[in-house]
């Protein structure tokens, strides 16, 4: 069993290694000591996240976030006048929805949480329905929520008893995506790029992805080869098929290790589209880094960013102040999951620190359902929700730019805020440059 827990590691460090856990992810420790106070009771919060596996860049900064909130909580959670030590259990979900399942009837029957956050959707859509049986309020993020709701048969005037999840949706993202196309002149055909995972299979529905958004635009899927296996290593197909159509765009979702192959066998192969804008493949900074040169110009949504003009509510730093303080504390560029995991313990200690009784299921529960967060993405309202248990957030179209100063190659650029304007745009959309 992968586990961390309160620096107690279940493993020796040399096997902690072996797992995967991401121990090179900054200082400190995924499971930091907890001194308990005499007297108290403990509050139990489980974290799932993929800090192993193919989603494993979207962890980069877990444990930086984690010593910084443990930090904010080392005097404990006060509820109702009464104060309680905060004990956060990490599972390691490995990218995998057997092994979300496993960590999730961990924490359920071993640990006993008194809210459980899940940092990765497709572990939510595996361990919802156990939470739900159980009764456990469980919080998650990272993934459009039609994936994480369709898939378990969601009525958006029910929602589920006992899980809850906060993202954007496919519906935005494809508005996002032709909003940033429209500056440049192209001739409106894509090339379709979808993994066949639950995001993939959301954002390719006809009826509720991107092509409905995408022909409201004026854009047209030229081009679609079906989805792709993710262990594909070979994409000669679609790329063949992308300049027999005469492809302008290229658009889908991928992984990071998708789209180095992609965008290697594209310049082998002679294709030069004018935009690559790609869901999740292209989030991270080595998404880029890893490309060199030909790095410059892919675009992506963008989740967050330190531009952004919004606060946490639990540490009071600012987005800009979040990221520096990350950038200090693992010397290596902010990335984006680290504003949306910041923002999954903001809500999730907030439900416990409103509730009447953080370790009556039902009071966390319907706290959760009754709040309304402004957090370091922005606000995230439950109770006032169209689609019941979802929080709605936003997305803008993001482009990767050369940084004109500082220590990192690249800096994701805000180029189009149509579909929230309370963030600023930073620079101008370009077209691909060869």
């Amino acid at each position: 069993m992968t586990e961390i827990r309160n620096g107690a590691s279940a493993l020796s460090r040399r096997k902690v290694l072996r797992a995967g856990l991401g121990l090179a992810l900054g200082s400190g420790a995924l499971g930091a000591p907890m001194i308990r106070a005499a007297g108290r009771d403990t509050i139990r919060i489980g974290y799932i996240a993929p800090l192993s596996g193919l989603r494993a860049p979207f962890t980069v900064s877990t444990r930086h976030t984690l010593d910084v909130v443990r930090q904010a909580l080392k005097d404990g959670l006060t509820v109702g006048g009464r104060t309680y030590d905060v004990e956060i259990i990490v599972k390691d979900c490995q990218s995998t929805p057997a092994r979300s399942v496993q960590v999730g009837n961990e924490l359920l029957l071993k640990d006993k949480p008194d809210i459980i956050l899940v940092a990765d959707a497709e572990a939510a859509t595996a361990i919802g329905p156990i939470a739900d049986a159980r009764r456990v309020p469980t919080l998650s993020t990272f993934g459009p929520w039609q994936a994480w709701a369709f898939s378990r048969k969601y009525d958006p005037k029910k929602g589920f008893p006992y899980t809850f999840h906060f993202f954007f949706g496919a519906d935005e993202l494809g508005r996002a995506f032709p909003a940033m196309w429209d500056h440049l002149d192209t001739n409106h055909q894509i090339g379709a790029l979808f993994a066949d995972n639950d995001a993939g299979r959301v954002m390719s529905n006809p009826e509720i992805g991107f092509p409905p958004a995408f022909e409201e635009a004026g854009y047209t899927f030229a081009s679609d080869t079906g989805l792709f296996r993710l262990d594909t290593d070979d994409f000669s197909t679609q790329i063949a098929d992308f300049k027999r159509k005469g492809v302008d765009i290229v658009a889908g979702t991928a992984y990071e290790n998708h789209m180095a192959t992609f965008w290697n066998q594209a310049a082998q192969m002679g294709f030069q589209p004018k935009v690559c804008t790609i869901a999740s493949g292209l989030l991270f900074p080595s998404s880029v880094t890893n490309l060199g040169d030909r790095g410059q110009g892919m675009s992506t949504e963008a989740w967050w960013t330190p531009e952004m003009p919004f606060t946490s509510s639990l540490t009071g730093q600012s987005a800009a102040e979040v990221a520096q303080a990350f950038e200090a504390a693992g010397k290596q560029q902010w990335t984006q999951p680290l504003g949306y995991e910041h923002a999954l313990l903001e809500i999730g200690i907030n439900a416990l620190r409103t509730s009447s009784d953080p370790k009556d299921h039902d009071a966390v529960r319907d706290a959760l359902a009754n709040s309304r967060n402004e957090t370091v993405v922005g606000t995230v309202d439950f109770a006032g929700s169209p689609l019941k248990s979802v929080g709605l957030t936003h997305t803008v179209g993001g482009q990767w730019q050369q940084a004109k100063a500082g220590a990192y190659r690249y800096q994701l650029q805000i180029v189009d805020n149509s579909t929230n304007p309370a963030v600023n745009v930073t620079a101008d959309f370009m077209a691909l440059n060869y």
